[in-house]
């Protein structure tokens, strides 16, 4: 009876013992491998697939470290030479603490995979054209794609979905890399407005005589040059605007902001109609509101019109329970883009993660983890994988106690710098994307430190 109910469903099943030989093996397993149950059965596993290894063997890999590999895309030749497309959740079967085999459940992906392979090539022979890329006029993020276990993390997500059933304006703060705009996408897409437009804008990118116009739009006539333009604040209607560091705004673009939000009015840069604009407000900050009042860079009076809800994100320093929690998160999400197999992280990694006081936060780490992904072969990423940077961190940081704040802090900097150039094959704006500071700053930061471009 048990053989004929794991004969019926649709996926295959492959089970193997701690020898690597099969033990059972249906008949779904058998059309994908384009072999018959007889040929498997009693078999070692790479005398019945030559093109699969020791390293390549899900089945193999799990008898070996005992470890579950969940949802892993695998793509191998069958015995009649057919390239074979699937998705494996592979399973250690265990008596108490020993591994006596292995259980492999794979989802055939190859026909769909030929399907939308042949959709494309019909939309690219009707169009005449190679695809493009299509815009995306919303959000991609959602709360299920924070990822963390941290207390404190959790109760400012709790305090982002309450926000998400209203349209008050809210007010995140964070350190650069916090993940600031994914609390506000998600924001967005638990929201009323998730079937409008999501729009963003850092202020910090634009040069102040192009903000206006940015965000208000501007009307034919009006100068030199202009034409009849919508800005942001339009485009955004009946969605949501996310503006990413309005601090760096003047005060006086800060006082037209403000009246705005209140009264929901614009009127395009040269024009003289108003346009009611209903626009959900989401601004961040990567410092303090209050230090930015002080310091003069923030309106006290357009902070409380915002500070409707206030976020505050936790930096990764503060949350070092997430940090192994993330690195395996990012490991699974290059698993599948690099097409690797790599199921564990040495705990030798896992302490010097955990170690590092992560200045750039969740997107050092990920950039961290992308970094050696790229360089493992096997299937356990180790100490050799990670930056140079934090290889090193032992010898700086005892080099740390004896110098001063400053210093450690410059050094941070240069290195941080050097690793995204390095990563970003020298390239001063993909640079400064990943260290999610404007172009100029990153230049002037190089010049700084006496770094150069290497070619």
């Amino acid at each position: 009876m048990l053989e004929a109910i794991l004969g019926s469903i649709d996926e295959a099943i492959h089970v193997v013992n701690s020898e690597g030989i099969t033990i059972y093996y249906n008949q779904v397993a058998a059309n994908n491998d384009g072999s018959s149950i007889e040929d498997v059965l009693g078999k070692h596993i790479l005398d019945v697939f030559p093109s699969l290894n020791k390293q390549s063997s899900t089945l193999l890999k799990v008898i070996q470290n005992g470890n579950p590999i969940v949802q892993q895309t695998q793509t191998y030749t069958n015995i009649k030479g057919q390239l074979i497309d699937t998705v494996n959740t592979t399973l250690p079967i265990k008596v108490g603490d020993k591994v006596i085999g292995a259980v492999e459940i794979a989802k055939d992906l190859t026909t769909v995979k030929k399907l939308s392979q042949t959709l494309m090539d019909l939309q690219e022979k009707v169009n005449n054209k190679k695809s493009k890329p299509v815009p995306i006029m919303g959000a991609k993020y959602g709360f299920d794609d924070i990822i963390t276990n941290d207390p404190e993390m959790n109760r400012v997500k709790k305090l982002a979905q309450k926000a998400a059933k209203t349209s008050s304006p809210v007010l995140v703060y964070g350190e650069t890399g916090t993940g600031k705009e994914l609390f506000t996408q998600s924001i967005h897409n638990a929201s009323m407005r998730r079937k409008d437009p999501f729009i963003a804008q850092n202020c910090a990118s634009l040069p102040a005589s192009l903000l206006e116009s940015t965000l208000f739009g501007t009307k034919k006539g009006s100068f030199t040059g202009s034409v009849d333009r919508i800005g942001l604040f339009e485009l955004a209607h009946k969605g949501t605007l996310f503006l990413d560091e309005i601090n760096t705004m003047s005060l006086d673009f800060q006082t037209k902001l403000l009246r705005v939000i209140e009264d929901g009015v614009i009127r395009r840069v040269g024009g003289i109609d108003s346009y009611l604009v209903d626009v959900r407000m989401i601004v961040a900050m990567n410092e303090h509101p209050l230090k930015c009042i002080e310091k003069n860079q923030l309106r006290s009076d357009l902070f409380y019109r915002l500070n409707v809800f206030f976020l505050e994100i936790p930096p990764l320093r503060k949350r070092k329970h997430d940090i192994q929690l993330l690195a395996e998160h990012f490991v699974k999400k290059y698993n599948y883009s690099f097409n690797k197999l790599v199921v564990s992280i040495d705990e030798r990694v896992i302490q010097k993660l955990e170690s590092h006081d992560w200045p750039g936060n969740v997107r050092e780490l990920k950039h961290t983890i992308e970094y050696a992904m790229n360089l493992v072969d096997e299937d356990t990423i180790t100490v050799e994988h990670l930056p140079i940077y934090l290889q090193e961190q032992e010898s700086v940081r005892k080099q740390s106690a004896s110098s001063s704040l400053r210093q450690t802090l410059e050094q941070t900097e240069i290195s941080m710098i050097q690793q995204a150039l390095k990563e970003s094959n020298q390239n001063i704006l993909q640079a400064a994307n990943r260290l999610d500071i404007p172009r100029q700053t990153l230049q002037y930061k190089m010049k700084k430190h006496g770094i150069s471009l290497k070619h």
